[in-house]
């Protein structure tokens, strides 16, 4: 029986063995999904982990000529990874997406001062046309952490699904894309307006 070769080049080895590690990157992040939500790891062990297998899984990605997409490759492949590619597709751990009750909380001055310097850093940046996504999306993620973790907003406070949709629109797009001067002003919009907010909500708990 002859043997049947995957690859006729190593062009196309290549591309087999990256895709053999968005296999591997996939699944393992939903092991990492299910154990978190088993309480099988901690928030922080979650957070260094899940942040890594994100970043690998969009280094690999970009390797993989025309960057298969996240449900046809699942599908092709018959992975049953339903965590996994809700993970990939938000961007973000799920400590950071929907906060972190083990996290620094509350309203002390030294937490206060960070979510004010990460909204003032996030505006500033916008306001200086930096745009593209791997500025903004590591802006939006601090802030957003921030933003969870304050334990004295409302738990209607909306920006909080605001901030998430707009990393969730990021994560969509390549590291080198820019938002358009209209996606770009409403989210300076959209960023002012929460730090308003949180203003005056941090005014009335005094």
């Amino acid at each position: 029986m002859d043997e049947i070769k995957l690859y006729n080049s190593t062009a196309e080895r290549e591309t087999y063995e990256n895709m053999a590690a968005l296999y591997a990157i996939v699944m393992s992040l939903e092991c990492l999904e299910r154990a978190f939500a088993r309480d099988s790891v901690t928030a922080s062990d979650y957070t260094a982990e899940c942040n890594k297998l994100l970043l690998q899984y969009k280094t690999v990605s970009q390797m993989v000529v025309g960057q298969p997409d996240l449900l046809q490759f699942a599908q092709q492949y018959r992975l049953n990874c339903p965590a996994a590619i809700r993970r990939l597709e938000v961007g973000i751990p799920s400590t950071i997406e929907h906060g972190n009750a083990g996290a620094l909380s509350g309203g002390n001055a030294k937490h206060v001062a960070k979510t004010v310097q990460d909204f003032i850093t996030t505006m500033d940046a916008l306001s200086m046309n930096m745009t593209s996504v791997d500025k903004l999306h590591p802006l939006l993620t601090d802030l957003l952490q921030s933003v969870n973790a304050a334990a004295f907003l409302p738990t209607d406070y909306k920006w909080k699904a605001s901030f998430r949709d707009w990393l969730i629109r990021l994560n969509k797009m390549k590291a080198s894309d820019e938002l358009d001067e209209e996606q770009a002003r409403q989210l300076l919009f959209e960023v002012e307006q929460a730090y308003a907010d949180f203003k005056h909500i941090l005014d009335s708990n005094e």
